[in-house]
């Protein structure tokens, strides 16, 4: 898996990472991309990458299974079409029991389906059958939910999957495996700091955001 891009900087807010972002990814241009947002912070980052690349924007909902007793950290994720990923050996060094797991699937999975209506309503997803799916989100922490994504771009039909953000930790190859062909970062930082750390502006994105960004693509 190729990896590019190694600079260290702080972004203004999200919109201004993936301007930075999309002038890393100009060799994209002659191929065939659907750019695939992680919401809802991903979303105005691949907004300004599709814009870019004038390639289709779409949303790739995936949902973190958060450590019963540390939600923050995950323990997996789960994606459209029944993708699920669990890192075992989390589960098993945090003593998570069966139950315990399968009650919070669950409600992601509520959540994951809440959430695809919302951002899309009746629409159906961008075709991904032989396309290059171009992940993007605005910072990769633990990995696991980009790579539940770029599952779900494999099982969509995309021919390959490259995995975009503006900061991510050095180790980033390792977190993400064989899920990606390649991944393209603007900075790794040493040490790694929570994602919110290379903003300036790190305000939730809205649902309203997303859907107006959305729309403005389509």
């Amino acid at each position: 898996m190729a990896l590019h891009g190694f600079r260290s900087r702080r972004f203004r807010d999200r919109r201004a990472a993936g301007r930075t972002l999309a002038a890393q990814l100009d060799g994209m241009r002659d191929q065939d991309v659907v750019v695939l947002a992680l919401p809802r912070g991903g979303v105005p980052v691949a907004f300004e990458v599709a814009e870019h690349l004038g390639a289709p924007l779409d949303v790739i909902v995936v949902r973190k299974l958060g450590l019963p007793l540390q939600p923050e950290m995950a323990m997996g994720a789960i994606g459209e079409n029944g993708v699920r990923f669990v890192d075992e050996r989390l589960v098993a060094s945090a003593g998570v029991r069966p139950q315990q797991l399968a009650a919070i699937e669950a409600a992601e999975r509520e959540e994951l389906d809440r959430r695809v209506r919302r951002y899309r309503g009746d629409r159906p997803g961008v075709s991904l059958q032989a396309k290059t799916a171009l992940v993007v989100d605005d910072g990769i922490a633990t990995g696991s939910t980009a790579r539940a994504a770029a599952t779900v771009a494999r099982l969509a039909g995309a021919s390959a999957v490259v995995v975009a953000a503006p900061v991510g930790p050095r180790d980033v190859v390792e977190r993400l495996g064989d899920a990606v062909d390649s991944v393209v970062l603007v900075m790794q930082p040493d040490p790694f700091v929570a994602i919110g750390g290379f903003y300036d502006d790190f305000t939730q994105t809205t649902d309203e955001e997303v859907r107006t960004l959305l729309g403005v693509s389509r």
